[in-house]
């Protein structure tokens, strides 16, 4: 178990990531603190961490508030008396609109909540990370940073000046022994894309299977990655086995793109 004992930060808990992620980590041996604005979600989560023989703290959250993230940061160390690692998977992706015609408010939601709520609790999890030698931070980012996607203009950028603030915050913390990575999915094959499959199909008046064929054709091992995949990824940058590794991203899309 890479992560034995290890007590982990995880943001955004809900039905897909934020859950898969958590699991992971529980798994390879650490212990997780769930923050999401949503209680009900948090419970369901840290049942499941507790069923795999671990323990769960759960702090309602939101990271656009950074009282809140101090608020989350004192629960655990109260709790576990340190913090080994934070997985930023916390995200809006706002309203698909055209950035051309987007107005300030969409253009905003993603930059407070991707960057600024992003680094809230990021900057709420350093002092203690120093105090106990150091720590592993994860973003949790997306393809579309790289690839320009219609309407994603305003997520998009946000994720985009998210991997520019880790690669700073990288060089800045690496003297405490503090690493920053970037896990980058692009699409996952969890409820949120299955619902767009089936759109699709009833659009063009086929089914779901052939929807799905198709794009998981335009990579190269010819499917999509799950979340547990990239949830792995996650545990791989949490764990010392990336101990050399801090400011770089990882692309885990099945080889949809490359960089």
């Amino acid at each position: 178990m890479i992560l034995q004992n290890k007590i982990v930060v995880v943001s955004g808990i809900g039905p897909g990531m934020g859950r898969d992620i958590s699991l992971a980590c529980a798994r390879d041996g650490a212990d997780i603190v769930l923050a999401a604005r949503t209680p009900s979600r948090l419970e369901e989560v840290a049942a499941e961490v507790r069923a795999l023989g671990r323990r769960a703290l759960c702090v309602p959250t939101n990271v656009a508030d950074g009282e809140q993230c101090g608020n989350l940061v004192e629960r655990t160390l109260e709790e576990f008396g340190r913090i080994d690692v934070l997985v930023n998977n916390a995200a809006s992706g706002g309203h698909e609109v055209p950035l051309a015609e987007a107005s300030e408010r969409q253009i905003q939601l993603p930059i407070r909540v991707n960057l600024g709520g992003t680094l809230n609790l990021t900057q709420a999890v350093i002092p203690p990370m120093r105090e106990g030698g150091g720590g592993s931070i994860v973003m949790i980012s997306t393809v579309s940073m790289r690839q320009a996607l219609r309407g994603h203009g305003p997520y998009a950028a946000s994720k985009a000046a998210l991997l520019t603030a880790s690669q700073t915050l990288a060089l800045e913390l690496g003297g405490d022994n503090i690493r920053v990575n970037t896990v980058v999915p692009a699409g996952i094959m969890g409820e949120g894309l299955r619902a767009w499959f089936e759109q699709l199909a009833e659009e063009r008046g086929v089914d779901y299977q052939t929807i799905h064929d198709e794009q998981a054709a335009e990579s190269a091992l010819n499917r999509i990655a799950t979340p547990a995949e990239i949830a792995e990824a996650v545990v791989f940058f949490a764990s010392d086995r990336s101990r050399a590794i801090t400011g770089q991203s990882l692309d885990v899309n099945c080889g949809s793109f490359f960089v």
